[in-house]
């Protein structure tokens, strides 16, 4: 009689429940249940019932809203904007972070521990303080750096209508850039520390040993700081927000999530907001999918 192997029982493990259900409930109601609400919300729009002596009512609009949106020239222009600002920082971001993390770990660098938590430092400081702070910097009434350069003859306005979106890039890239070299430093380190003594034996530069070791080595952690990075300039509001007083140049809406803020709070249209907020949702995974298919798609391709 041939023998057959039983499948083993699945167990149940109520640790497991225990331990994963509080993040599970945490994820719905934070994560999943907003996004599901600007969705339902965004098809619907507020209408005043009769004579207007009524409650309003919602009113199921389907996509009006977003067409509304699209029709806007100043939504329009300040995705646009957006673009332009996300061509900008990114690069910059990436390019700076990587910069700072191949210095830091290289075997020339010194007191690598003190310029790393030199450059993390920003990142611990809230958006709006760092929004102030810069904004004191960009006022040349009150900045001694724009004061200094007015004296020798250079006049420079960064809140000026051509010089604002630098201005704001700067801020954003001074804010972040020590949190994405940490996690490049952290993907460096992860490189076995033969590969390096190998390459050394054979007479390897320290350009060839990046160029062809680490670059290569840390593309999965650079690909997923450009991810991080363009899904934060879609997310651009704080510093447009807090800048705004001080120049003429940033309107109430500058970008999409201004433009969002300014349709709900002081415009009194949420769901018009919530279709703002839902196009800029999808934009930001267009673009963050379409790149991740790009870079997959180079896959074994080097750099």
């Amino acid at each position: 009689m041939a023998l057959t192997a039983s499948r083993p029982k699945r167990r149940f493990r109520p640790a497991l429940w225990v331990l994963t259900l509080p993040f599970v409930i945490m994820f719905a109601l934070f994560f999943i249940a907003p996004i599901v609400y600007a969705i339902v919300d965004s098809l619907f729009s507020t209408k005043a019932s009769g004579l207007g002596f009524g409650a309003p009512e919602k009113v199921f609009v389907f996509l009006d809203n977003y067409a509304a949106a699209l029709s806007n020239p100043s939504f329009v222009e300040s995705l646009g904007r957006l673009l332009l600002f996300s061509l900008i920082e990114v690069p910059l971001m990436v390019v700076t972070a990587l910069g700072l993390a191949l210095l830091l770990e290289s075997a020339r660098a010194r007191w690598p521990r003190f310029f790393r938590v030199l450059y993390f430092v920003p990142y611990g400081v809230p958006g709006v303080i760092a929004a102030l702070l810069w904004g004191f910097l960009y006022i040349p009434a009150t900045s001694p750096v724009l004061q200094g350069l007015a004296a020798v003859g250079i006049d420079v306005n960064p809140l000026s209508s051509s010089g604002v979106l630098f201005a704001i890039a700067n801020i954003a890239l001074w804010g972040f850039a020590g949190y994405n070299m940490l996690i490049l430093i952290a993907a460096l380190n992860a490189i076995p520390s033969e590969l390096y003594e190998a390459a050394r034996i054979d007479g390897a530069s320290e350009w060839s040993i990046t160029w062809n070791i680490k670059l290569p080595l840390v593309r999965p952690s650079v690909i997923l700081v450009t991810v991080f990075t363009i899904i934060g300039t879609l997310q651009l509001f704080v510093e447009p927000l807090v800048l705004r007083p001080l120049t003429t140049a940033i309107s109430s809406d500058y970008t999409p999530n201004l433009a969002a803020y300014n349709q709900s709070f002081a415009q009194g249209n949420p769901s018009l907001a919530a279709a703002m907020a839902v196009i800029v949702a999808l934009i930001g995974f267009v673009f963050s999918f379409g790149f991740l298919r790009l870079v997959n798609r180079k896959g074994n391709r080097a750099w």
